[in-house]
Formats: structure tokens, sequence, C-alpha cells
């Protein structure tokens, strides 16, 4: 049976753009497996429960395949299985982050003829 690190398979599975991501992830404690921090080391097999934390979100996972090569995305997601309840609560926290107000940045330099007008209404000067 074949045998992956743990870097070079998260990193084929697309949950990491680089290996040096997918091994600081490691070091950082943001991946277990079997319930363990993984080492970036580690090896991978067939049958391993793996938790990733990474930008996307939070993935439980079961490893259905190894592979040292990065594929297509298609090809990738075949490497896994992600768990029912690990998905439900990724799409709940992104339906949460779409209902949050989003605020502009403030603007550099001095307000616009526009910005002057709407500044003055909000006064109630005109």
């Amino acid at each position: 049976m074949p045998r992956v690190r743990m870097d070079k398979w998260l990193w084929a599975a697309r949950f990491f753009k680089t290996r040096a991501f997918a091994a600081r992830a490691c070091e950082l404690g943001r991946i277990e497996s079997n319930g363990q921090p993984a080492k970036p080391s580690r090896e991978v097999r067939a049958g391993d429960l793996l938790q990733v934390r990474n930008d996307s979100g939070d993935f439980q996972l079961e490893v259905l395949a190894v592979s040292e090569i990065r594929g297509p995305a298609a090809v990738a997601q075949m490497l896994y299985r992600e768990t029912e309840s690990s998905r439900e609560s990724r799409l709940k926290l992104a339906e949460e982050r779409k209902a949050m107000p989003h605020f502009e940045g403030l603007r550099e330099g001095k307000p616009s003829k526009r910005d002057r007008r709407e500044i003055d209404r909000l006064r109630g000067r005109v």
C-alpha cells in the first residue's frame, strides 16, 4: 500500500497552494490525523481521518486514496471524502459571512464633489 508524506498529500489534494504552506500548517498545529497533531513527514494512508484548518474553513475528511502528484481539481477531489457535518458547518459559516455588513475602507485624499454633497445631506445642511 503506497504511503505519502502529509505535506505532499495536502498539496496534491489542493488544500494548500504549495508544499511549504502545507508543511507550515502542520507545524502550526492546523492539521490533525486521527485526533493527533500531524507533522509534515507523517505518512498518510487510505482510511485516515484528517482535520484540516485553512483559509477556506475547517474540513473533516476521510482519506480515500493517496497521491504525490498534483492534478486537476476534479482528480484531487477523488482523494478524499468530506464528512456531512463538516460540509454543513462550512456552508453555515459561509451564509453568516454573507449576511454580515460589508464596510468600505476609508478613501485616501479629499472627498469628491459627490462625496461632499452626501456629507452635506447627512449633516442636514441641504
